[in-house]
């Protein structure tokens, strides 16, 4: 009678004990190494704006936006937006401002710039549709001027307190 031996083979897919440890350690390494944060290319901003270029843009285009609140959806891009109500218009603006961001992230200036503008064009759609005047924007930003960040958000009193 031919005498049973003993294998040392397991089922496939099951490891021993020390290669399991083996294992476990050189993953728990590749875990806690540190990854090398990827290098920002930083572009240089100009020293001056050009002159020709100022914030009176923005003016100019509220008035263009309020004048087009109430004409044909289908001439203009403005009223296409606002005829669709509130919500489609804050939608849009939160999408110009991811791909702002994203092109921010990114370190695409050009990009980033274009996207800027699409914000700040799609926030003064907003603006309109919600009947909100850019003096009301302004004054808030001077009442502002001056005062740490951290001691104005220190100071606002949270909508469940505010007395009516």
């Amino acid at each position: 009678m031919a005498k049973a031996t003993k294998t040392n083979k397991r089922p496939p897919g099951k490891k021993s004990t020390a290669k399991k440890a083996a294992a476990q350690k050189a993953m728990t390494k590749s875990i806690r190494k540190p990854r090398k944060k990827a290098a920002r290319v930083l572009t240089p901003i100009p020293e001056k704006l050009p002159t020709n270029a100022t914030s009176a843009v923005l003016d100019r285009l509220w008035n263009v936006v309020l004048d087009r609140r109430d004409v044909d959806p289908a001439a203009s891009h403005s009223a296409r937006l606002m005829s669709r109500g509130t919500p489609k218009v804050a939608q849009k603006f939160g999408e110009e401002a991811v791909e702002c961001l994203i092109e921010a992230v990114a370190g695409n200036r050009a990009a980033f710039i274009a996207e800027s503008a699409d914000v700040l064009y799609h926030l003064i759609v907003l603006w309109v549709d919600g009947g909100v005047r850019p003096e009301e924007v302004w004054t808030e930003l001077e009442r502002r001027e001056g005062i740490s960040g951290i001691t104005e958000k220190a100071n606002r009193v949270p909508e469940d307190r505010k007395i009516p």
